[in-house]
């Protein structure tokens, strides 16, 4: 009988939308607020102000970090260093709530915040920098440590979110882990479900129901791992057995396929990526199904809506361009004392600085890059950072540092990427360019922005671009999808082919036929700009996942 009304009940509620709780370790809401390090963060915030905008009733959680991310800076040697500073921000609410959780058998008292200036939905944020606590590090720095410190950071989100849930009064039919970082939310919903008198297995199943699941990294060792021993002394396992990890997440314990097989769905977050995704985990055994659902960025925060209102008039359209060109021209001047030319193609990109994303493949070739900078045919402006203890990324930036250097005047590099510089380059490039190797992208929604800005995409057909190329009509595409079976032999087959689709489309396009141009321009609006908007996102979230 029980089971009957449940069932009926369901029925009912079918078109209620369930109350979700969303965790992700980083929110990218504003540029003073430094709660953020990249894409990841920048989709969470995105998806929270979507989820304001249009009513959904979805609440996030995260971690007030006293610190944030580094703020990195470059020398006089031309080399990345970073920079901490403790922050004291006027946007936190007090909630009066305070909840604990036991970290190596030490009792962490964490404060709970709130969030809402940014036109968002609510976020709470978890805060252990506080006079209860002999060791208030844990909240410090985003992706500062490894080991025991991030284990310690991840029981704060995942653990004392659930716990600071209850206490607001909150009741998530629906929980959303945005990556691994949040599983130990999982975990406890299985400890209370324990608590009130059921098994390990039947706690399981039941907290399945429960949870959805987000995967990004389509690089299987960027996929966060802790070792077992190491989660059972920091009592991160609650009621789980060292057997009973390895079980549910191998050895060492992968936090994504933990949460893989603890989710009722999981999902990638572009069509292309989902392959990629279900290629990576196809030998995880018992996961949930991945499914597609293509990131989507908020219009408000990023596009300017001159360029929306005026696509139908080409005059207007194009005189709109400029203005947001100039802006950046005067925003690079004011930053860098450096003068780029209005009349001059200019070519934006933004990239965290890693090996796979290829930021200074364009100069691999001199004799066909460098007359094009000397001779007034190119600007290039840069942007981007690598994680804090990431020499590999740091050499990136170095080398993109020593090129605007080296062609001064027409390469620029902006220090210390934030969103205030990724909303001028994405609203005043010409182009936006972006060269990872393919399948290495997960979705690239930088790619978005310029695009709902007239922008126009020159992009390897990787992320959500195979999703909108129309080549030649709302911008490139270079490489036709190639995967080599080498980096060498991929390197050179897209390098090829982004000199050549540079030198005989992008180029002769801007300089010998305007009206072409525009018309592109419009094409990059109108195709993108209901179709890669937040709105979308949210819809595709509940039916695919939430009410799945």
């Amino acid at each position: 009988m029980k089971k009957n009304k449940t069932a009926g009940n369901s029925k009912k509620k079918t078109n209620k939308k369930p109350k979700v709780a969303y965790f992700c370790m980083e929110y990218g809401l504003d540029t003073s607020l430094r709660t953020y390090a990249g894409g990841l963060g920048i989709l969470a915030g995105d998806y929270l102000k979507g989820a304001k905008d249009h009513k959904y009733p979805i609440v996030g959680i995260g971690i007030k970090w006293k610190q944030g991310y580094t703020d990195q800076l470059i020398d006089k040697k031309g080399q990345p260093y970073d920079s901490y500073h403790n922050y004291n921000y006027d946007c936190f609410e007090e909630t009066g709530v305070k909840v604990s959780v036991d970290i190596r058998n030490i009792k962490v008292v964490c404060k709970v915040w709130k969030v809402t200036k940014f036109g968002n939905a609510p976020i709470y944020m978890l805060d252990t920098d506080i006079p209860e606590n002999s060791d208030n590090w844990i909240t410090g720095q985003l992706y500062g440590w490894f080991g025991e410190e991030r284990i310690a950071q991840e029981m704060v989100l995942g653990i004392g979110g659930v716990r600071a849930l209850r206490k607001l009064g909150i009741k998530p039919e629906v929980y959303h882990f945005n990556e691994g970082h949040a599983l130990f939310a999982g975990f406890e919903l299985i400890r209370e479900k324990m608590e009130k008198g059921l098994s390990l297995k039947e706690a399981k199943e039941a907290t399945k129901k429960q949870v959805v699941f987000t995967t990004h990294t389509p690089v299987v060792q960027g996929n966060e791992s802790h070792p077992i021993d190491k989660l059972m002394y920091m009592g991160a396992n609650l009621n789980f057995t060292a057997k009973q990890l390895e079980k549910l997440g191998g050895s060492p314990f992968n936090m994504t396929v933990g949460a893989l097989r603890l989710s009722k769905k999981s999902n990638a977050v572009a069509g292309l990526h989902n392959k990629t995704a279900n290629k990576m985990w196809k030998d995880v055994k018992n996961r949930s199904e991945i499914v597609g659902i293509t990131n989507c960025i908020h219009l408000p925060t990023w596009v300017d809506p001159e360029m929306i209102e005026s696509v139908e008039n080409s005059e207007k359209l194009w005189n709109n361009h400029q203005k947001n060109k100039k802006n950046l021209i005067a925003f690079v001047k004011e930053r860098t004392g450096i003068t780029l030319k209005e009349d001059v193609l200019l070519i934006g990109f933004s990239r965290r600085a890693v090996p796979y994303k290829r930021s200074n493949l364009i100069f691999t070739n001199k004799e066909i890059i460098e007359p094009l900078l000397k001779e007034n045919k190119l600007q290039l402006i840069f942007s981007g950072k690598a994680h804090p203890l990431d020499d590999t990324g740091k050499a990136i930036v170095a080398n993109l540092v020593e090129m605007s250097e080296k062609y001064k005047g027409a390469v620029i590099f902006l220090e210390n990427y934030d969103m205030t510089i990724g909303a001028h380059l994405t609203r005043g490039s010409d182009v936006w360019l972006n060269n990872p190797r393919r399948p290495l992208e997960a979705s690239g929604t930088s790619g978005m922005k310029a695009a709902m800005n007239g922008v126009l995409n020159f992009s390897i057909l990787d992320g959500w671009w195979p999703e909108a190329c129309e080549h030649g009509k709302n911008g490139w595409q270079f490489g036709d999808g190639f995967e080599g079976k080498s980096e060498k032999k991929q390197d050179k087959h897209d390098l090829d082919a982004l000199y050549k689709t540079l030198l005989d489309e992008v180029i002769p396009t801007y300089y010998d036929n305007r009206k072409k141009w525009v018309k592109m321009m419009k094409r990059s609006i109108i195709s993108t700009k209901d179709e890669f908007a937040v709105n979308r996102m949210l819809k595709d979230y509940y039916k695919k996942l939430y009410l799945a």
